[in-house]
């Protein structure tokens, strides 16, 4: 069974190189190979038929040494908390570059936004809040 592309081991290989090319002690490369804090949470919503669906969200807050954790809310049908990682990790990198005081966070909602009403995408919005 082969297994398909994961972007947090991707983010992490990424990682790994600018790490050696900048020479990071071991202590500082284990720091910020992985995130902070992840979150992960049912958000139950009713929906316009009256039916009650839940959802699986997520969020990582990958380092904050810089400010505080920056970084929106995504819905996607094939969310997975690696992505989410994955691009909690690489917003702290874009701060960082740009030398913007904050540091990187990523949310993740799984469901498909074309197939939600705007209550129910809203609800879901509030639901992940």
């Amino acid at each position: 069974m082969t297994r398909g592309f994961n972007a947090f081991e991707s983010a992490q290989a990424q990682f790994d190189h600018a790490a050696d090319i900048l020479k990071l002690d071991k202590s500082s490369r284990d720091l910020l190979r992985y995130p902070l804090r992840e979150y992960s949470f049912v958000i139950p919503v009713r929906m316009d038929d009256g039916g009650i669906q839940v959802f699986r969200g997520f969020r990582v807050q990958h380092n904050d040494a810089r400010g505080p954790c920056k970084g929106g809310v995504r819905f996607h049908p094939q969310e997975t908390l690696d992505s989410i990682r994955a691009l909690a990790m690489w917003m702290t990198w874009k701060c960082a570059v740009v030398d913007i005081p904050l540091g990187g966070g990523k949310g993740g909602v799984i469901c498909d936004p074309h197939n939600l009403s705007a209550r129910e995408q809203e609800q879901i919005c509030r639901g992940w809040v």
